[in-house]
């Protein structure tokens, strides 16, 4: 079959049903939701090898970590102290690396090492009224998990949590490895999941939704990269060149590729002539802010922030960092605070931990994450005098009572230094917009 032939075959095949939907339709052939399961070995290796991964994967976790947070009580000392025990047991740095194998590999867990009054097995509930004291505490993600134990049944008032764990345990000596494999009670461990299927145990990595996303940036890295290499050369012409066989050729190329690039001068004899030539990049950066237009997006993240912006810092009106911040505040209250609290419930229950054997019930305490962000002194008076303000109508209108907005700035626990924001986007949009006014009039930092 001739080349004419074979390419009027192919323009009949193209053109049946207008090129849609048939066998050589690129478009049809991209199947979308055919997903990529990860192992635990390719992401590992996704995270060793790419900085913008562990970006995604550590940035979150430090910041929802970062200014960590106050515990409130009636008992001033005895809430330093607590705060002390926590700093001795490195729970900061825990959570923080529980929330970065969330992230990264779908579950994060930390194991909770304590002393009981009598001997127990892993696989028994964690009885609070015999706990002496909490020992260690160690973060480890679903590597060391060999199976999950969810509650399935629909009707339990338990339904979807987690009841047991299978763990493997290994300790090393020299070259000798011993490894077991426990049945833990979920009470011995704290359990950081935010993304799991219906009809799946463990939680599904965030590397997992962004793979492609990776695969594509990763090219724009390789490409970037080649076009560098090559932004520049030489074209030599010469009507000799068609006269020199392969290997005179070769030589000849390795001649002048050497001393065009070492000598200043070129020296070549009439008719011959040597121009560069130069990559077109035109159109070239509308592509990669595309790419990372949908890391953000994946991520959830702005890309001043995957980039590595200092943390907690404002500029003019980043709504958008403004609004990661939110997201974070909304993580550290709805799925952190509630291990934070259970925890610090353990330190009040252990009889040798500080204050002795407390009822957590019988004492008023209370955990208030610090401020992600600040603004300058400024306009944080501005705002506050904003708020006020705010009040007073409230208050002249009988929407609320003088009470009630004490309660709500200032807490139970007295004047502190933050306010307790509370409202929709709309709400933090035009907080951001009084924001944004006094930066412009009176300068970025006052």
């Amino acid at each position: 079959m001739s080349v004419l032939e074979v390419a009027k075959q192919y323009k009949e095949d193209f053109m049946q049903g207008h090129g849609k939907a048939g066998a050589k339709d690129k478009l049809t052939r991209q199947v979308p939701g055919i997903r990529r399961k990860l192992t635990h070995a390719e992401i590992s290796a996704l995270y060793a090898d790419n900085p913008i991964v562990q970006n995604i994967v550590d940035i979150p976790a430090e910041d929802m970590t970062r200014h960590w947070f106050t515990l409130r009580m009636k008992d001033d000392q005895l809430a330093r102290d607590i705060m002390a025990r926590l700093a001795d047991l490195k729970a900061k740095d825990a959570f923080k690396k529980m929330r970065m194998y969330e992230r990264m590999r779908g579950d994060g867990f930390i194991s909770l090492g304590v002393t009981q009054r009598s001997k127990f097995e892993l696989q028994d509930p964690l009885k609070l009224d015999s706990l002496l004291s909490i020992d260690y505490l160690h973060p480890f993600s679903s590597m060391k998990v060999s199976e999950l134990l969810i509650n399935d049944d629909v009707f339990d008032k338990n339904y979807g949590k987690l009841e047991n764990l299978r763990i493997s345990r290994a300790s090393r000596s020299g070259i000798q490895a011993v490894e077991t494999e426990s049945l833990v009670h979920y009470s011995r461990v704290l359990h950081d999941q935010t993304k799991r299927l219906e009809d799946e145990e463990q939680g599904m990595s965030l590397l997992e939704t962004l793979y492609d996303a990776i695969t594509v940036l990763d090219t724009s890295l390789w490409s970037v990269g080649q076009i560098l290499h090559d932004f520049t050369f030489k074209v030599y012409e010469s009507a000799d060149i068609d006269n020199l066989s392969k290997e005179e050729k070769k030589e000849l190329s390795m001649i002048l590729d050497f001393m065009f690039r070492t000598e200043a001068l070129a020296l070549i004899a009439t008719g011959e002539s040597l121009t560069k030539q130069t990559t077109p990049v035109s159109g070239m950066k509308d592509l990669l802010d595309f790419v990372w237009e949908y890391i953000s997006a994946s991520a959830r993240m702005p890309k001043s922030v995957i980039k590595g912006q200092e943390a907690g810092t404002l500029t003019g009106a980043q709504y958008d960092v403004m609004n990661y911040y939110a997201r974070i505040t909304s993580a550290q209250e709805n799925e952190m605070k509630p291990l934070l609290e259970r925890l610090i419930r353990m330190l009040l229950w252990a009889e040798k931990e500080p204050g002795g054997r407390i009822d957590p019930d019988t004492v008023e305490w209370e955990i208030k994450f610090n401020p992600l962000w600040s603004v300058d002194s400024k306009t944080d008076a501005e705002i506050r005098k904003i708020v006020a303000e705010t009040d007073q109508i409230y208050v002249s209108n009988g929407v609320i009572s003088a009470d009630e907005i004490r309660e709500t700035r200032f807490g139970q626990f007295g004047v502190s230094d933050d306010f307790k924001f509370s409202g929709d986007d709309a709400q933090w949009q035009r907080m951001a917009n009084e924001v944004y006014i006094a930066w412009k009039e009176n300068g970025q930092h006052g």
